[in-house]
C-alpha cells in the first residue's frame, strides 16, 4: 500500500474487485487530532492477562455463519477459493498481497501452511490489557477481540516478529505502509478508549509527521 498525500491514506481497495481491505481510507489530520486526545499513562501491570480473557479465538461475533479468522481472510485476500457446504465461509486458498512486508503471498489452508497468513490485532490483546482493557466487561473484551477495525491479513513470521509490542517498539517493514497503520492503530485507541504510553505517543507522532 502506499500514501497518496500528506492528508489522506489510501482506500485500501483490492485491485482486482474494489471491494473493502486491509486499509480503509484514513485521515491523518483526523488521526494527529484523535491522539491528541488519547490518555498518556504508564502500562499497567501484566497481572492476570491471559487470551481467554478475551473469549474464544475467533469466535463468530456477527453471527454471519464464519468464524472471524475466515471472515478476515475473506477480506484481505484475493482470489480466494472457499471449502464446499460452507457458504464460502472457510477460505482454502487464496493471494495476500502483505501490507506488512509488500509480498505477495499464496495462501493454502493446512496444518502446516495456514500459518504463513496469520491475523494481526493491530492493538494486541495484551497491550490492550494493560492500557484499559482488563478494566472491561467480559463482552466488551470479546468484541475488542474480534473487531475487524483491529484485524489484519498479514505474513505469519512478521506478526510473531511483532508479538505484543506497540508502536513504540515495533513498526512494519514495509515503511510506505506505517502512516495506515498508525492511523488506524490511534482509530482502534479512541473507539475503545485505551490509553498510549508517552514513548508510544511519540513514535506514532514520528510516523505521522512523515505523512
Amino acid at each position: 500500500m502506499t500514501v497518496t498525500g500528506c492528508g489522506e491514506l489510501e482506500a485500501g481497495l483490492t485491485p482486482d474487485s474494489g471491494k473493502a481491505a486491509k486499509g480503509d481510507a484514513a485521515d491523518v489530520g483526523e488521526a494527529r487530532k484523535k491522539l491528541d486526545d488519547l490518555a498518556v499513562k504508564g502500562r499497567a501491570p501484566k497481572t492476570g492477562f491471559d487470551r481467554d480473557e478475551f473469549g474464544p479465538a475467533w469466535a463468530d461475533v456477527d453471527h454471519n455463519g464464519c468464524d472471524t479468522r475466515n471472515d478476515i481472510l475473506k477480506r484481505d485476500l484475493r482470489e480466494e477459493t472457499f471449502k464446499k457446504g460452507t457458504h464460502d465461509c472457510v477460505v482454502l486458498t487464496g493471494i495476500l498481497d502483505d501490507p506488512y512486508s509488500g509480498k505477495r503471498i499464496e495462501f493454502r489452508r493446512g496444518q502446516d501452511t495456514s500459518s504463513e497468513v496469520q491475523i494481526d490485532h493491530l492493538i494486541p490483546l495484551s497491550d490492550a490489557w494493560q492500557k484499559g482493557a482488563q478494566k472491561w466487561s467480559e463482552t466488551k473484551r470479546k468484541e475488542f477481540a474480534n473487531d475487524p477495525l483491529n484485524l489484519l491479513a498479514v505474513d505469519g513470521p512478521l506478526n510473531g516478529q511483532k508479538s505484543d509490542s506497540d508502536a513504540a517498539t515495533w513498526l512494519p517493514p514495509r515503511k510506505s505502509y506505517r502512516c495506515a497503520y498508525i492511523a488506524r492503530q490511534i482509530e482502534v485507541k479512541a473507539k475503545y478508549e485505551l490509553w498510549v504510553t508517552a514513548a508510544e505517543k511519540d513514535a506514532m507522532k514520528g510516523v505521522l509527521s512523515s505523512c
